[in-house]
């Protein structure tokens, strides 16, 4: 029996007793209190980004005739996978750092940064180990979105992100395996660069799948943004006249739940009055992917539908975590071995599953990421930008427990940053004001080694991209109505064009039809046919969605809706719909099959 126990026990029947137990748990109950504000205050203050704080001096400045240091008086910080002389790296996770010493010197891409006048500020929070692409730490808690605080911030280098976009620091590093600078940036409204793979030191970072990461940066402003990229990749500040040719990635846009009168229509408007760029042009990047990257062929198969684009991208994205995978097990396998106590049920699921892979048909992973890389190259070369939305869905809620939700979010978003991923090239994720309370931004490719390139661009571009993007937020969709006759004859036009496999031209005459009468659910579902055949699948269920509020009943409208949804990964809304139709009808053969098909794909 404890002392304490004995006590209370024996001198029961005394008050006194009982105000000091009082007092004391009233003490406790205060002190935890406090402890809960005073996290809560710095949670508030820094707005959950900063695991540690400190300040790393820069260098002292070259004497003349020498340049002047080109981050002088900017701040910065890093996620926690960068060394820092006496500090231990945690890599996101506190199992890690337990089991680690300080690092003995700092990584270089710090000191280099240092060399050129800035001053690091900070350590960030980070997802586990580099997992992910959330943001979202159990052990450390998730940094608070500074745009939508209700949702996730994006990761793995969430902190950083956080830091920049709070106006905290000036730019911050970070990590990029999987979209992990991409996708924060995006979330967090502000730029974000993702360099050639390679290009910039990884000496004294810790290695989650060194085939596939790159050091990364956050910043503001665009020249800030140049300025480290010069500094980390030792570049020439000397702009080089070039031609340069946009091409945008129709297929990719169908994914964004964004309208596109807020990022193709954007980008277009913004090169227009530019000199040096030519005329735009537009592709299908998941076929011609799937054309010129064989030793893919064999990973879409296992999904059954080898004919399908989205299947394309998902096969690539899943070839990315299975390298993913092997690397980060090649690189931590003796750590965990050594360390199996702390893989307990706190510890990160992607971890787990990293050291429990096996990979038999490791060849065959890199040959695809081989031929990614000649596919790029061969398609961008020297003076081609690809234009892609850097995600497809707007920050999912924080804590999200709907898993085909959250597995969903994660197909989608994978697949867009597999391009870079699995080719090496660089990108730069560009913010476009927001859709509603949600963030916008496209993407920048260039080609593997075109940094400089593609920095210069932004530089170029920016400007004129923030005021598209403010006029296209100021614009609301046009409409007409001059009666339903002349609608019918647009619908009828389009019935016929439909039925000569004009698709385009069909699409044209149903917009004119909506135009004159846009209280018609049939105009919207006919048009929605249409897009299919294109393969645009986030028009065709936009369309959908308006003939179904329009009328509740129109089976039609909730097939093909099912079908745009399926086609975009969203699984479980399409099972959504074919249900809906099936009650509505419940012979539909259509209906019964896709229905049946999802569920088994879905189990």
């Amino acid at each position: 029996m404890s002392k304490s126990l004995t006590f209370i026990q024996t001198n029961a029947s005394n008050p006194k007793t009982w105000v000091v137990i009082g007092v004391t748990v009233a003490g406790i109950v205060i002190l935890a209190e406090t402890r809960k504000r005073r996290i809560k205050a710095l949670r508030e203050e820094h707005f959950g980004a900063f695991l540690d704080r400190f300040e790393l001096l820069p260098f002292p400045p070259p004497p003349p005739p020498a340049a002047k240091q080109t981050l002088s008086g900017l701040t910065f910080s890093i996620s926690d996978v960068f060394d820092i002389k006496d500090y231990i790296t945690g890599f996101g996770s506190p199992q890690w750092k337990k089991s680690h010493e300080a690092a003995e010197k700092t990584a270089v891409v710090v000191t280099t940064l240092l060399r050129n006048g800035a001053t690091c500020v900070a350590k960030t929070v980070m997802d586990e180990m580099g997992f992910g692409i959330t943001g979202e730490n159990k052990h450390y808690g998730t940094p608070i979105n500074p745009l939508m605080p209700s949702n996730v911030p994006g990761g793995c280098s969430s902190g950083s992100a956080v830091s920049v976009a709070a106006e905290l620091v000036d730019f911050a590093l970070g990590i990029d395996t999987t979209g992990g600078v991409r996708v924060p940036a995006s979330f967090c409204g502000i730029l974000g660069f993702r360099p050639s793979q390679g290009t910039v030191s990884s000496v004294g970072v810790l290695p989650n799948s060194q085939s596939l990461e790159t050091v990364g940066w956050f910043a503001r402003d665009p020249s800030i943004l140049c300025q480290v990229g010069h500094a980390l990749l030792n570049l020439s500040a000397v702009p080089h006249k070039r031609q340069r040719s946009l091409i945008f990635a129709d297929d990719l846009f169908e994914l964004s739940d964004v309208p596109k009168q807020k990022s193709v229509h954007v980008v277009r408007k913004a090169i227009e009055n530019l000199s040096g760029y030519q005329a735009p042009k537009h592709m299908n990047v998941s076929q011609h992917v799937a054309s010129n990257v064989p030793s893919l062929a064999e990973f879409c198969e296992k999904s059954g539908k080898s004919e399908d684009s989205a299947s394309t991208l998902k096969a690539l994205a899943s070839v990315m975590l299975s390298i993913q995978r092997h690397e980060f097990k090649t690189n931590h396998e003796e750590w965990s071995q050594t360390c199996k106590s702390f893989l307990g049920p706190r510890f990160s699921n992607d971890v787990v599953a990293a050291l429990k892979s096996r990979n038999e048909n490791i060849k065959s992973l890199y040959r695809v990421k081989t031929e990614m890389r000649a596919t790029i190259q061969s398609l961008l070369k020297e003076d081609g930008i690809l234009v892609i939305p850097t995600v497809a869905d707007p920050p999912p809620k924080l804590n999200t427990k709907n898993k085909n939700a959250v597995n969903e979010f994660l197909d989608r978003n994978y697949a867009l940053a597999s391009i870079s991923s699995m080719s090496g090239c660089c990108q730069v994720t560009i913010p476009l004001g927001k859709h509603g309370d949600s963030p916008v931004s496209v993407s920048f490719l260039a080609y593997y080694g075109g940094d400089k390139f593609l920095l210069d661009t932004i530089l170029e571009v920016y400007a004129s991209l923030q005021d598209q993007a403010d006029i296209a937020a100021s614009l609301a969709p046009v409409t007409d109505s001059n009666g339903i006759e002349a609608s019918e004859v647009m619908k009828e036009k389009g019935n016929a064009a439909f039925k000569g496999k004009q698709w385009s031209k069909a699409v044209s005459f149903y917009t004119e039809a909506i135009k004159l009468n846009g209280a018609n659910a049939t105009y919207f579902c006919n048009r929605a046919a249409a897009n299919l055949e294109l393969g645009r699948f986030q028009q065709a269920e936009e369309d959908c969605t308006e003939a179904v509020l329009i009328d509740k009943k129109n089976v039609k409208a909730y097939l093909r809706r099912g079908t745009a949804r399926e086609s975009l990964m969203r699984y479980k809304e399409a099972v959504a719909d074919f249900r809906h139709a099936l009650v509505l009808e419940p012979q539909n053969k259509t209906a019964k099959i896709a229905e049946k098909r999802l569920r088994k794909l879905m189990s």
